[in-house]
């Protein structure tokens, strides 16, 4: 086993380990609450799975961008939210059974309309593009679903075991990823600064911001789950992203740079995102106990 290898069977494990960590506190309830909520699955259904394709075809088709760039934008659009999803969705101030709900519904969403939604950005474009259902199935199941139903069994069997070890296992997660995504980011870092100009990073941060809007205006009228949708449409799997483009492109190699300077650039941008979003919540209570007050 050489050192890419290991660094890639790291990276499995820390991401299986966290999303077996998000089980052990989760319930059945919440890991279907939008399947019984099919106003809010339209919403996101709309958001993530329509909006964000037809926005990666409104960037790539007519600019000329560099060839990675435009196969990362459609790649990434048609991919589900990434495992440590509920993580950042938490710290937005979304409720559980949303943000587990939105990650299981995408997930399992994401194997009938990947090769569908490919299929049709093939009729579109004229680029053949394929990925078949079992492929997408067996990533999904293998980094979230698998990892996430063990986790939620444990709670259901042994509840007290289950809190004790979620906090442990979750810290030992971000350590493996750590440790794996270090080296990958050194060893990028040349041909991702080669990316910066032509347009480059504008159009892939420009994506990223697309999605930060679809998602918070499609978001319903609960204002906690607004954020939530506004990071599960421009925060995507980067695993599933780079498997489709792949088995279509693997001959591009310098595809993988661009869908890592995606994450950047949409870390980035949440970042701002829900720092804004946060003083406009408290602006607003403030303004409601001001108004009580006055009352």
């Amino acid at each position: 086993m050489n050192m890419i290898e290991v660094i890639l069977l790291v990276l499995k494990v820390s991401i299986m380990l966290s999303v077996f960590a998000i089980g052990l506190k989760a319930t059945f309830a919440e890991a279907t609450f939008l399947f019984r909520r099919p106003g809010q699955l339209f919403r996101a259904f709309l958001s993530m799975n329509v909006l964000m394709p037809l926005v990666a075809l409104a960037l790539a088709m007519p600019f000329d961008l560099h060839p990675a760039v435009k196969i990362a934008l459609v790649v990434i659009s048609v991919s589900p939210t990434p495992p440590i999803f509920p993580k950042k969705a938490h710290k937005a101030g979304g409720k559980d059974e949303y943000d587990i709900g939105l990650l299981v519904a995408a997930a399992v969403l994401a194997v009938i309309l990947i090769p569908i939604t490919l299929e049709i950005l093939e009729k579109i474009t004229g680029v053949p593009l394929a990925m078949p259902a079992l492929s997408v199935a067996l990533l999904v199941l293998t980094t979230i679903l698998a990892p996430l139903l063990v986790g939620m069994a444990v709670r259901k069997i042994a509840p007290a075991i289950a809190d004790r070890a979620a906090k442990p296992i979750g810290v030992l997660a971000s350590v493996l990823l750590i440790l794996s995504a270090l080296p990958v980011l050194i060893g990028m870092a040349p041909t991702v600064f080669s990316f910066i100009g032509d347009g480059r990073v504008i159009s892939l941060a420009a994506f990223a911001l697309a999605g930060l809007i679809i998602g918070h205006l499609l978001g319903g009228p609960e204002p906690e789950n607004r954020p939530v949708l506004a990071l599960a449409t421009s925060c995507r799997h980067p695993a599933v992203a780079l498997a489709i483009a792949h088995a279509n492109f693997p001959n591009q190699k310098l595809t993988a740079a661009a869908v890592f300077l995606y994450v950047i650039s949409s870390a980035i941008l949440s970042a701002l995102y829900l720092a804004g979003n946060k003083r406009q919540l408290g602006g607003d209570a403030a303004a409601e106990t001001r108004d009580s007050v006055k009352a």
